[in-house]
C-alpha cells in the first residue's frame, strides 16, 4: 500500500484529529475535535472562539495536526501527521466547508449544521485547517521514520 493510499485509508477512517497548537508565547496545547474532509488538503471542524485552541489560532494560525486510530494494539496502527495554517471562517467563506461539516455529520448519524449553527448568537462557529504537508511513518522501516505523501 502506497504512503498516500495509507494516509487516505486513516483520514477516511478515522472521525477525530488532535490539534497542536500554541499561544502567543509558545506555550504549546494539543486538543481533539471531530473532524470533516473531502479533499484530504481542508479539514472542517466547529469549536467554541473561547476554548484554549481557539483562542490560539487567532494569534497563531500554524498548527500540527495528527489523526489516528487510539483503538488498535499498540505498534499495529498508522497515523497521519500534518502541517497546516488554520482559521475561523468568516460568514462570506461558510458555504463550502459547512457542506462538507454536514455532510460529514449527518452520515454520522448527526444533525445537519447550517449557518444559524455558526453564525450569529450560536455558541459554535467553523473553522478549516489548510494542510501543506502530510506524513506517515514508513511501513517498511525497522526505525521510526517520516515520509511526507500527497493525498
Amino acid at each position: 500500500m502506497s504512503g498516500d493510499s495509507i494516509a487516505r485509508a486513516v483520514l477516511d477512517a478515522n472521525s477525530f484529529m488532535t490539534l497542536a497548537t500554541a499561544d502567543e508565547a509558545g506555550v504549546p496545547w494539543a486538543s481533539p475535535v471531530w473532524f470533516a474532509t473531502e479533499d484530504y488538503r481542508h479539514l472542517y471542524w466547529v469549536s467554541a472562539t473561547d476554548a484554549r485552541h481557539s483562542r490560539n489560532l487567532e494569534v497563531r494560525p500554524e498548527l500540527a495536526i495528527v489523526v489516528y486510530d487510539s483503538t488498535v494494539r499498540p505498534l499495529t496502527g498508522q497515523a497521519v501527521y500534518m502541517v497546516a495554517t488554520a482559521r475561523q471562517l468568516p460568514d462570506d467563506e461558510l458555504e463550502p466547508g459547512l457542506g462538507v461539516f454536514s455532510r460529514a455529520s449527518v452520515r454520522g448519524g448527526l444533525k445537519e449544521f447550517g449557518t444559524a449553527n455558526v453564525t450569529g448568537d450560536a455558541r459554535l462557529r467553523l473553522y478549516r485547517a489548510t494542510v501543506t504537508e502530510h506524513y506517515i511513518l514508513d511501513p517498511d522501516s525497522p526505525i521510526d521514520v517520516r515520509i511526507a505523501v500527497s493525498p
